[in-house]
């Protein structure tokens, strides 16, 4: 302690007061300096609790946003437009993120965009043939992606009802807020135990922390989104009836083997003659060779 908080004086001053190391030290001049010494501990371990609190406090603002965004789902009865409002920042992310407002659509990369929208929205578009159009602008893109996407889910509304579109909407909302939410936590904590080597660099440690943990939540919503919209558009309902069926299928190929099971290990007990108990001579030998005992196996005995 004296060593890192203590002046070079203090060392100069017990030296002066013949003071050797282990000895009890004494002397009001030596009880001031412990003072300051112990004085700055305090103010350092005072600044650490202070520095903490503002980096829980980055946490806290984040958690408290995404679970009253969590608290407004639960209390809702259908999440609907909320779904809604994810599936177009999506689309809205796909086009604006690869073409810019004053490229023509021939320099559109075709290819890059048509495998986004397939790989997240589950939409296959002609968009070739809609570049050819005239007057083909990236708004009309947009525009006519948000239509196609709506699609699928109406679709699924009329093939397995509203009401359980809704409930599966609710639940998968839920479960992935949960799940990504989970993960960020993961991604803050390791920030956080390596944000202090920024200092080398002359950069606040606590105001690095601050806009990157912004960044990851950024990164947050639009991840909850992406997945919220990839799996409204590809999952698919089985009936349980078919699920009943080809589990009874799978119990009757069990039962079927064990039959064959059954039976492969009673063939090799008939060729073992220790097996086959008395036998008569003129019966059929075991063995199945369809001679009499005394003309096969039986002229061994």
């Amino acid at each position: 302690l004296m060593r890192i908080f203590g002046s070079d004086k203090l060392d100069t001053m017990l030296k002066r007061l013949g003071m050797k190391e282990g000895e009890s030290i004494a002397h009001p001049w030596v009880n001031k300096a412990l003072e300051r010494a112990q004085s700055k501990v305090e103010a350092r371990n005072f600044d650490i609790r202070k520095n903490l609190i503002k980096y829980d406090d980055v946490m806290n603002l984040q958690r408290k946003s995404i679970f009253s965004q969590r608290r407004e789902i639960m209390e809702s009865e259908m999440v609907t437009e909320t779904i809604t409002d994810m599936r177009e920042k999506v689309i809205d992310n796909i086009i604006w993120d690869n073409i810019s407002e004053d490229s023509a659509p021939v320099q559109w990369e075709t290819d890059l965009l048509k495998d986004q929208i397939k790989e997240k929205l589950g939409v296959s578009i002609p968009l070739q043939n809609w570049i050819e159009e005239d007057s083909f602008s990236g708004d009309e893109f947009q525009e006519r992606v948000n239509v196609e996407a709506s699609k699928i889910l109406d679709d699924k509304k009329q093939k397995y009802g509203t009401e359980l579109i809704q409930n599966i909407e609710k639940q998968v909302l839920l479960q992935t807020i949960d799940k990504s939410w989970r993960e960020h936590l993961l991604k803050l904590e390791h920030l956080r135990s390596v944000i202090g080597f920024r200092g080398y660099a002359q950069r606040d440690p606590l105001n690095e922390y601050k806009s990157e943990a912004y960044e990851l939540f950024e990164v947050l919503l639009q991840t909850i989104g992406e997945e919220v919209t990839k799996f409204m558009a590809f999952f698919q309902l089985v009936d349980s009836s078919k699920l009943e069926s080809e589990d009874t299928k799978a119990r009757n190929t069990d039962l079927r083997y064990n039959d064959l099971e059954e039976n492969s290990r009673e063939a090799p007990q008939n060729t073992v003659p220790a097996n086959w108990g008395k036998v008569g001579r003129n019966s059929q030998c075991p063995c199945g060779s369809g001679k009499k005992y005394k003309n096969c196996h039986g002229k061994l005995v």
